[in-house]
């Protein structure tokens, strides 16, 4: 039997209802407290047998959906407040997976104090998939973190060990959100985004957008790179590259805004490595240790995720 809207709507109406909420809950639009600050808003999108394999937890599809926007805030150093769910699903899905994705969903933001406040059901043939809108509060003044905010000068640095996401860490994403903010309200990041595709793609990406060259001179690995690398044949720091799906918070800091994020005793930025630099120029050079010889240009043709 196909799943039900009309069943799924009454289950909603069932659970608890957010108190952002300032319109009546169960409309077609959701109207909300007035923000603490600038609203910050994103979307992203899960689709099964693309972004995640097609026999993975319900739940955790919901988590990754929510978490995947959710990095998006967090690399503009805001406060997570309300998300919005469009889900897609064939008439074969079970009610029950559907009520598991938005668990999920409600799972992770309840995790970053968001609400989920509404959203929208399609029955569809093709492959399932879950978008998700963040809503965020950025509360502090001056100019927000972006990705076209490099300068010569500044130094690379990452929240976190990069690389084999593929074998599972790709269903448990942790937003770095109160990292993001760290680094940018109390340590003056000006250039921020989330490992999403690949380092040395969104690295590329970021030096890009500033127009300017960055200088790739170290990669933090996680374990998984290593499995990784075991499993393919490639290179550990190869995996670290080109993987994606860490969520880690790629960032550019001033020499003191450096000096003072590794004085930081937060838990939050204990796995804060440096990884490079930032020139004048254009694109992306790999030094030394992650060339493995001598220094290079990196190419995107060498890897990372891009769609179409």
């Amino acid at each position: 039997m196909s799943w039900s809207e009309d069943r799924l709507h009454r289950w909603l109406a069932q659970q608890d209802t957010s108190p952002l909420l300032r319109g009546s809950a169960g409309h077609d639009a959701s109207v909300l407290k007035r923000p603490l600050g600038r609203e910050v808003l994103c979307t992203d999108q899960v689709i099964l047998g693309v972004h995640c394999e097609v026999s993975a937890p319900p739940r955790a599809v919901g988590r990754k959906a929510a978490a995947r926007a959710l990095s998006d805030l967090a690399a503009t150093a805001a406060s997570p407040r309300a998300l919005l769910l469009a889900v897609r699903a064939p008439a074969s899905c079970s009610e029950r997976t559907i009520q598991a994705w938005i668990r999920g969903v409600q799972e992770e933001a309840d995790r970053a104090g968001a609400w989920l406040c509404g959203g929208d059901l399609a029955c569809a043939d093709g492959p399932a998939s879950l978008c998700v809108t963040a809503v965020g509060d950025l509360t502090s003044s001056g100019r927000p973190p972006g990705r076209d905010r490099a300068r010569p000068g500044d130094y690379l640095a990452l929240t976190g060990p990069v690389g084999g996401s593929r074998l599972g860490r790709h269903l448990r994403i942790q937003p770095r959100i109160e990292a993001g903010q760290r680094l940018h309200q109390v340590h003056g990041a000006k250039a921020m985004m989330d490992v999403s595709d690949g380092l040395a793609w969104d690295l590329y990406r970021l030096c890009r957008a500033s127009g300017v060259r960055g200088v790739l001179e170290g990669v933090p690995l996680h374990r998984d790179a290593h499995r990784a690398g075991r499993i393919s044949g490639c290179s550990a720091i190869s995996h670290g590259m080109h993987d994606g799906e860490d969520h880690e918070l790629l960032v550019t800091l001033s020499e003191r805004g450096l000096r003072s994020a590794q004085r930081d005793g937060a838990s939050c930025l204990s796995s804060l490595s440096v990884i490079g630099r930032v020139t004048e120029g254009l694109g992306l050079i790999l030094g030394e240790e992650v060339a493995g010889g001598s220094p290079r240009p990196w190419s995107p043709d060498e890897g990372g995720w891009r769609h179409g």
